[in-house]
């Protein structure tokens, strides 16, 4: 599968409280999939069980279906269109397997930092089939999650934030509201347009800055866009592996607890016909965490 990060970047580490962006796409396959023990069709993709802390999973597609589990006893096929928005808090977690029916699987996965006062909460699950859209004649935008214009997400959100999944026809012009607060960012996610008069290219995260109350979108074939933004998230983040945190000694300690086994922190993922994925070994340096922005060489 071809799976193109975009975020974090050694220029920029995230963009208001996101913190992780893949744009993947398998390409088209045959109908290969196999059965599993459990019932379910495998397609795909197949991501044993592995843990997750101080973050949101935002699981976005564009073609195929993926079955989420996890260990707090979640089950759901996430379909184009629809928003599987896992909270970790303190610790979960689950396995993603496509259908035998995802002949392409195509999507984004990213990631929302969670600010210190609601990093360690108990983890939960949510999934949302039937997202607002807002409208400007023919073209819409699913908002994922915070609002955009007077248009809101009811998936919860810890900050101040924005995603929206915009499609415009051919030939469509039209401008989206946006936060002057807010530092933004758009991903063309298919076709041909345009940000603010600048060409997208399909994968490339463009950055768009602050202080901005529009944006001029246009597209000269059908195109499909994707709108993150927030308020510039003011901690600085330690990520490795699957966890987000703080000091060194956090990500030492979240490992050491995933590597025992099930446990209370993480639980068991139930459902998933195979074993769960094993930490990588850390480095022989101590983490650091990482300013949104590395410094200025000089």
């Amino acid at each position: 599968m071809m799976v193109q990060r975009t975020l974090p970047g050694r220029t920029l580490r995230t963009i208001g409280p996101w913190c992780f962006v893949d744009y993947y796409d398998s390409g088209e396959q045959s109908d290969s999939g196999e059965q599993s023990d459990s019932g379910e069709q495998s397609g795909v993709m197949d991501v044993p069980p592995h843990p997750h802390t101080g973050l949101q999973t935002v699981s976005w597609l564009l073609d195929g279906e993926v079955l989420h589990h996890d260990s707090v006893g979640s089950r759901a096929v996430i379909r184009p269109g629809e928003l599987n928005l896992m909270t970790s808090g303190h610790g979960i977690a689950h396995s993603e397997e496509s259908t035998l029916q995802s002949t392409r699987l195509r999507g984004v996965q990213l990631w929302v930092a969670l600010p210190d006062a609601h990093r360690h909460q108990p983890p939960h699950f949510e999934h949302h089939a039937d997202l607002p859209q807002w409208t400007d004649g023919t073209v819409r935008a699913i908002v994922l999650m915070g609002s955009l214009g007077t248009v809101a997400s009811p998936a919860r959100a810890y900050s101040p934030i924005v995603g929206a999944h915009v499609t415009l026809p051919a030939e469509s012009v039209s401008e989206l509201p946006l936060e002057p607060e807010f530092e933004h960012a758009v991903l063309l996610l298919s076709g041909a347009a345009t940000a603010d008069g600048v060409p997208l290219e399909i994968g490339a995260l463009h950055y768009l800055g602050g202080s901005r109350t529009a944006l001029p979108v246009s597209a000269s074939s059908a195109a499909e866009v994707l709108l993150i933004g927030g308020e510039p998230f003011a901690e600085d983040l330690l990520m490795w592996w699957n966890f987000v945190g703080r000091t060194h000694e956090e990500i030492v300690h979240a490992r050491l607890d995933w590597e025992s086994g099930p446990s209370d922190r993480f639980g068991a993922v139930t459902g998933y016909p195979g074993g769960r994925l094993a930490a990588p070994a850390l480095p022989n340096a101590t983490l650091r965490a990482r300013p949104r922005r590395p410094p200025t060489a000089g």
